[in-house]
């Protein structure tokens, strides 16, 4: 009996087994069931990401006209499309300091000094930064950021003897750059310079009122040997930055100037050339694809933003608003959640037409669990929300 009763237990257990549903693995998932966006997010430390995001801010830093070059504190976040043979697209968000280098000078973002804490202008960038290595092609096909200055109260809770900013129109700031510039005529040898533009402006009570300025200047067409000189061009660049001070007191004033000569930076022998400072390699071989078809893209590249202090917006507006709202940056491409196509063919050699999709930029509420990086500059007062 107890052999018929081992017969009739195998013989159910083979039915059990012969009726058993699939294993998953036999029946996989739809890739889009699997990963429904094919946005993937990166960790914001990783050496690459740093990489590509010192890449694409150089690319922003280069395309500015005015204002001065910006450094990277942190990666905000990341996330990253690759798209077959195409290449991969990153979309980064990343918080920057303002440098006292200008963007005239062509200075790479690493070679400048971020501003001391109370003088501080901090905000953050959205950027798209698309690579392909078998193309050779580093390119930030668009861009938006928005600055602010650090807060002034909160620099006179923690500085109450540092200097504020102050209006550019102020007599007393023409008066200060006009005397550092006379000072540092007088101590040229030969050339003679002029004024085009006064870009910062501070005061603070020192042993009297000190005024702190910044202005560009142009070369004159006078030398101190000339009693008498044509008109310069009104077409004339600016050649260089000056800092400059004028402090005075009961008895006497004291003027402080130096220049910084953007001149030097345009002829650098290629032997000491290094990829800090000659930026991403995009087609070493061919024309620079920033010069060509840029009408392939539905809006222009990007634009910086400088907002007021933010006390001050609050000031004129005191219902509360979200944090977030403080750097109102956006970068929308599109807004179809299916993406967009973008003309890329005139960053390649060959006749082959390129298109990049382009997604709607992740919206905050996505942000990375590896996010953000480690600040570089970590005090509260310049990192953004």
């Amino acid at each position: 009996m107890g052999w018929l009763q081992s017969l009739v237990l195998c013989t159910l257990a083979a039915c059990c087994v012969a009726r058993s549903p699939p294993q998953p693995f036999l029946n996989p998932l739809p890739q889009q069931a699997q990963n429904p966006s094919p946005l993937v997010s990166r960790g914001c430390n990783d050496s690459n990401v740093l990489t590509f995001a010192g890449f694409a801010l150089q690319d922003i830093n280069r395309e500015q006209k005015d204002g001065y070059v910006l450094s990277l504190n942190r990666v905000h976040d990341v996330w990253e499309e690759y798209q077959d043979d195409i290449g991969t697209l990153f979309y980064l968000t990343l918080d920057v300091l303002e440098t006292g280098c200008h963007v005239l000078s062509k200075k790479a973002w690493k070679d400048c000094d971020v501003r001391t804490l109370h003088t501080s202008v901090y905000g953050q960038c959205k950027a798209m930064f698309y690579i392909n290595k078998p193309g050779r092609v580093l390119y930030t096909p668009a861009y938006n950021c928005t600055l602010r200055p650090v807060s002034r109260r909160k620099i006179h809770t923690m500085c109450p003897d540092c200097p504020s900013p102050t209006n550019l129109s102020d007599p007393e700031v023409l008066e200060a750059v006009t005397e550092s510039l006379a000072k540092f005529n007088s101590e040229s040898p030969s050339k003679q310079y002029s004024l085009i533009k006064i870009t910062k402006a501070s005061s603070q009570w020192v042993v009297g009122p000190a005024y702190f300025v910044e202005y560009l200047i142009k070369e004159s067409p006078c030398t101190k040997s000339q009693e008498s000189c044509s008109l310069q061009s009104l077409n004339s660049v600016s050649v260089g930055l000056c800092e400059g001070s004028l402090t005075k007191t009961p008895e006497d004033k004291f003027v402080t100037v130096s220049c910084d000569f953007f001149e030097s930076q345009v002829q650098v022998p290629a032997s000491e050339n290094t990829d800090a400072t000659q930026g991403p390699p995009i087609l070493p071989e061919a024309e620079d694809p920033s010069k060509k078809k840029l009408s392939a893209f539905p809006i222009p590249r990007g634009s910086v933003q400088h907002l007021p202090d933010l006390d001050d917006e609050k000031a004129k507006d005191p219902q509360e608003k979200d944090p977030q709202e403080a750097f109102p940056v956006q970068l929308d491409l599109t807004t179809d959640p299916q993406g967009t196509t973008v003309d890329v063919s005139f960053l390649f050699m060959g006749p082959e037409e390129k298109k990049l999709r382009v997604l709607p930029f992740p919206k905050k509420e996505q942000h990375s669990t590896q996010c953000p990086s480690p600040a570089k500059h970590t005090s509260p007062l310049i990192l953004p929300p």
